[in-house]
């Protein structure tokens, strides 16, 4: 093993340790959100065989609906042996995610490592493992971690895909192989949380750019087959075509909407909330299913009424992206505040000088380098998924943040006057 994989090595076991220790010994016998409950009973029906539904002892959700949930999380859950009620997150869970989240770190700094050397790769592995928004997030029930490893690992194999070949040079894959990798996991991405979709055309058109048409279509075709026997699932069971899960038209009118403030969902905007209330009054006796093409055609009418104020809706949606300043933030405490927005905040910072720095670096010195272009892309289209719906920190910190960090790390590796630094034993 080398030096500086050893080092990578124990930034990922230090993440793993922060990780569990921040949900054994902090994060506990803390309530459970809406999410949290939907899924553990999800998970809870599948492990006693009644299916990807909600069980009849179910308790209601208030004022919530209940929708159809895309399945790649319930069934970890699932396999955690998640078949009790239970009014905390289960530590087995926590623990899972942990170790999900430290596979992680790894990941993150790979990409680091492969685009920029050594330097880069120990820097991206110490900032992700310490970073607080990747750590606390992998104590919820939520899919955030999850999709947060699937998304990168699809990223770190996409960039091998088409890597230069010195790049690559101990890897027994073909790029083609490397190529279906990538769109397995990406369809997989897309079960685990829909907004990755987003992905598929950004991946595709680079794909096409860089090397072929054809392996853009591949790529687009594979991703769709790993999806393909979950739409196939949703039409028998609901009557309509659904790709993944049926909660997409609430959040489209819920970030399309002239009460919406361009940050956060309903529990953000009491306002919102009330309309939202109101809606399903006028449309009783429909289930969230039936309902959702409802919520999209509320949205699209009121867009193309006023267009002036949709647009000015996707601006404050695209500043809430980027600045840490919207309503859901007035929901934390002062202590989350600190360690989130701080933490985040500087980390942008970096990355902002990280890519400056990238663009100026000489092109005849990186022939041995995998872009980290894959990760960016998939960045790019969290942007445009929250532009289309609305931007949440829970939405940023799976991808977004990750992007930032290694663009942060990549002035690590170009310290030596914009060069990449290569060590021997990389």
């Amino acid at each position: 093993m080398t030096r500086t994989r050893r080092w990578i090595g124990a930034w990922v076991l230090c993440g793993l340790a922060l990780r569990i220790a921040f949900a054994l010994f902090y994060w506990v016998g803390q309530p459970l959100t809406h999410d949290e409950r939907e899924y553990l009973a999800i998970a809870r029906s599948l492990a006693h065989g009644g299916g990807f539904a909600y069980p009849a002892d179910e308790p209601e959700p208030g004022t919530a609906q209940r929708f159809g949930r895309a399945p790649g999380y319930p069934l970890l859950l699932a396999a955690l042996a998640i078949s009790d009620r239970v009014d905390h997150a289960p530590r087995r869970v926590q623990v899972a995610q942990a170790f999900i989240g430290a596979l992680g770190v790894w990941l993150i700094a790979s990409i680091a490592l492969r685009a920029a050397g050594p330097r880069a790769g120990v820097t991206a592995a110490a900032v992700a493992a310490l970073y607080p928004p990747l750590i606390w997030i992998a104590s919820y029930v939520w899919s955030e971690t999850l999709f947060s490893t699937i998304a990168l690992a699809a990223a770190w194999t996409l960039s091998a895909a088409v890597a230069p070949r010195a790049a690559t040079a101990r890897s027994r894959l073909a790029p083609r192989a490397w190529l279906a990798i990538a769109a397995a996991l990406t369809g997989a991405a897309i079960l685990v949380r829909p907004a990755m979709i987003f992905f598929v055309p950004f991946a595709a058109g680079w794909l096409w750019r860089r090397r072929a048409l054809t392996d853009g279509a591949v790529f687009v075709l594979i991703a769709a087959m790993c999806v393909l026997p979950w739409t196939i699932r949703n039409h028998r069971i609901y009557g309509r075509w659904i790709a993944v899960a049926s909660e997409g038209g609430v959040t489209f009118w819920t970030g399309n909407h002239p009460f919406a403030s361009g940050d956060g969902d309903l529990a953000a905007n009491p306002r919102l909330k009330q309309a939202e209330l109101e809606f399903r009054a006028a449309h009783p006796g429909l289930t969230a299913e039936q309902r959702e093409p409802l919520y999209y055609r509320a949205a699209l009418s009121w867009i193309r009424d006023h267009p002036g104020g949709w647009l000015r809706l996707l601006a404050r949606k695209l500043f809430y992206t980027v600045v840490p300043a919207g309503p859901s933030y007035a929901l934390h405490s002062a202590r989350y505040l600190a360690a989130s927005v701080v933490s985040y905040v500087l980390v942008l910072a970096a990355a902002l000088a990280g890519a400056v720095r990238w663009r100026s670096r000489p092109r005849d010195r990186i022939s041995e380098t995998a872009s980290p272009a894959p990760l960016w892309l998939m960045a790019a289209s969290t942007v445009a998924a929250g532009l289309v719906f609305f931007p949440q920190e829970r939405f940023r910190i799976p991808v977004i943040d990750p992007a930032l960090i290694v663009t942060a790390a990549l002035s690590a590796g170009l310290r030596n006057h914009g060069r990449i630094d290569r060590h021997p034993n990389v």
